[in-house]
């Protein structure tokens, strides 16, 4: 009996350190970028702004070319299959961290993976402005992406950006084994100046 209770009293700890961990998993209340993406798409869907698009690649030439509403949830896939934090499977994956920037005056919400070997988002970044809104709440002004993948077959970086109700925006740069690195801007515009 005494040998069955020392073995309950020394799983005891495990037990409750692991019930901890996964409370603390589940307690992140991250906000979920990709439906904040899900909204800007379904607007621009149902709006009757003209989409252009510029790509350059390497500095040499823009080419300009202008998307049918209809195509705008595929231009901006890049953004919408980001992983979405407001699940806590994923959200335990990161941290959180809140400051703000008194230069740009915007809140800061950064989130950077615990582990960022494991990771391709590198970090998230939420520009949120200071001035309230009718609804009491903040609004979203930039969202800001860096994504990286390295392995054997090369170097793929992503720096993408989001202004929110204004454009997008994806900088990527490739570097294949034994190429030169490739460096291609592509810049999605919806209601801003249309100047790349």
């Amino acid at each position: 009996m005494k040998k069955k209770v020392s073995g309950l009293l020394l799983a005891l700890p495990i037990l409750l350190f692991s019930c901890k961990e996964k409370k603390k998993a589940e307690d992140k209340h991250f906000v979920s970028i990709v439906s904040l993406f899900e909204k800007q798409v379904a607007h621009v869907d149902t709006s009757l702004y003209a989409i252009t698009r510029y790509t350059q690649r390497d500095s040499l030439h823009t080419d300009t070319d202008y998307i049918p509403r209809e195509k705008f949830r595929e231009a901006a896939r890049e953004f919408l299959e980001l992983p979405d934090l407001s699940n806590a499977e994923i959200a335990a994956r990161f941290k959180e961290e809140n400051r703000y920037d008194s230069l740009i005056r915007r809140v800061v919400i950064a989130y950077t993976p615990l582990d960022p070997k494991k990771e391709e988002i590198k970090k998230i970044e939420l520009l949120v402005s200071s001035d309230i809104m009718e609804d009491s709440s903040n609004k979203v002004t930039h969202i800001i992406i860096d994504r990286i993948v390295n392995n054997r077959d090369g170097f793929l970086q992503k720096k993408m950006l989001w202004r929110t109700d204004k454009s997008f925006l994806i900088v990527t740069t490739t570097q294949l084994p034994g190429k030169p690195e490739e460096i291609t801007t592509t810049r999605v515009v919806w209601n801003e100046e249309e100047t790349p």
